[in-house]
């Protein structure tokens, strides 16, 4: 066999393996003149040994890393370690996600070579057929010989049908997205900034395909990736149940009788605006999973509106009951210390969350994180009070809370530092509610 042109090293992190897989399922079905390898690296040293022995030869060698803003810190000093590890002129190091595409000149001070801006299939295809030359392909920032940084713009949005969710030809799968984007543009979340505020489905057809594929394999449970599940088939804010249940029923049949459908479930979750018995029920005849997740957020209809929820606090309870009547186990979440909340919302958010677990829910605990991309990346980072955090001890003894919501305050912290060290001036701040004394 010929020696690759490029040799594509990823840093490969269980936490992250989805975006990787995506990536991998385009570049399988692309044709390129470019000879190249993909090799996984597991953990930093073994990232290392796969650039040495690449760095030996005259190929290329692209390093891709994805990763979320909370670890975004962490993955900085991995990087130092890998460099110090190996590094030659030959390596170029590529970070790619929902943290390089909202800071990428952040992402370039912290040591990164480049930072893929917006949705990576097309400019990774396009960096491979150019052997690693990121002139002129778009969504791509890099320094050029004087440091300034260049940036090439955003990458076409393309139909999710044109790329696999997942990688046949190295063997790599995961929960399927059939949603990209979002029309509901929460301020505290980054998915409808990284990929617009409107919605992408796969089509049936193509989710079946997915679906043959992985029966073919052996697989036997089928998850889905979305923003927010019930609005598969929809462009609007309401629920399309007929699109819905043309996905699961096809999925159901393409599965077979021994395998598993979970929809609603973790890693996505339902609005509760959404929730009605309609619906409940279509997940109860094809779906195995006897538990949703909620999107609560909030117990303070003010903090909702804020937030740009599109809900209030009335809907959430009106889904919990009626999922508990129709035989589910409720997760619900919440985000604690957002933006602008006072003594009384704090207040109405853990009665509602007692309310909550008095009906048999269990209550997913988060601290309010300012997320780059996001309206509110310039908000104060989420603090607990010690009652508050008196309270949420209570439930969580009771079995009836759960979460990552202590080290959320930690990243919380030092995103807000990030931020104030990389301002955005002319940005408005009138979107961050006022807090009532």
């Amino acid at each position: 066999m010929s020696a690759p042109d490029l040799v594509l090293v990823l840093r490969y992190r269980k936490a992250v393996t989805y975006g990787l897989h995506v990536l991998l399922g385009a570049l399988e079905q692309h044709e390129t003149p470019t000879r190249y390898e993909v090799r996984f690296g597991e953990t930093p040293e073994a990232t290392a040994a796969h650039i040495r022995e690449a760095s030996g030869s005259a190929a290329r060698v692209l390093v891709l890393w994805s990763f979320y803003s909370p670890d975004a810190e962490a993955m900085a000093r991995e990087l130092a370690q890998i460099r110090a590890l190996a590094d030659a002129p030959n390596v170029t190091h590529l970070a790619g996600g929902v943290h390089a595409t909202a800071e990428p000149v952040q992402t370039l001070d912290a040591g990164w070579d480049m930072a893929a801006v917006g949705e990576g299939e097309t400019t990774l295809l396009r960096l491979v057929d150019a052997v690693g030359d990121p002139t002129s392909i778009p969504g791509l920032a890099y320094r050029d010989a004087t440091g300034t940084v260049v940036r090439t713009g955003r990458p076409e949005r393309r139909p999710l049908d044109d790329f696999r969710g997942f990688s046949l030809k190295w063997d790599r799968f995961n929960a399927l997205e059939v949603t990209r984007g979002c029309v509901f543009s929460c301020r505290f979340c980054q998915t409808p900034f990284m990929f617009s505020a409107r919605f992408r489905h796969r089509s049936v057809a193509n989710v079946r395909w997915h679906v043959d594929a992985m029966r073919r394999r052996g697989l036997r449970d089928v998850r889905f990736i979305t923003p927010t599940a019930l609005s598969y088939g929809s462009q609007t804010d309401a629920p399309y149940l007929d699109a819905v249940e043309e996905l699961l029923a096809s999925c159901k049949e393409g599965i077979g009788p021994d395998g598993r459908v979970f929809f609603g479930s973790f890693p996505s979750e339902i609005r509760p605006e959404h929730v009605s018995r309609e619906a409940l029920r279509l997940v109860r005849k094809y779906c195995a999973n006897n538990n949703i997740i909620v999107g609560a957020q909030s117990g303070s209809d003010r903090v909702l509106d804020a937030a740009k929820r599109g809900h209030g606090v009335d809907e959430v309870k009106r889904a919990v009951r009626l999922g508990v009547e129709e035989g589910f186990r409720i997760n619900v979440d919440m985000i604690f210390g957002m933006p602008g909340e006072n003594q009384a919302d704090v207040d109405a958010s853990l009665r509602l969350a007692r309310e909550l677990a008095d009906l048999g829910a269990r209550i997913h605990a988060h601290t309010f994180m300012p997320l780059p991309g996001t309206p509110w990346r310039d908000a104060p980072p989420g603090d607990v009070a010690p009652e508050t955090i008196s309270e949420v001890d209570r439930l969580s003894r009771r079995g009836a809370l759960y979460g990552h919501w202590q080290k959320q305050r930690d990243h919380a912290a030092r995103l807000a530092a990030a931020a104030e060290a990389y301002p955005r001036p002319g940005r408005s701040r009138t979107i961050l509610p006022i807090a009532d004394r």
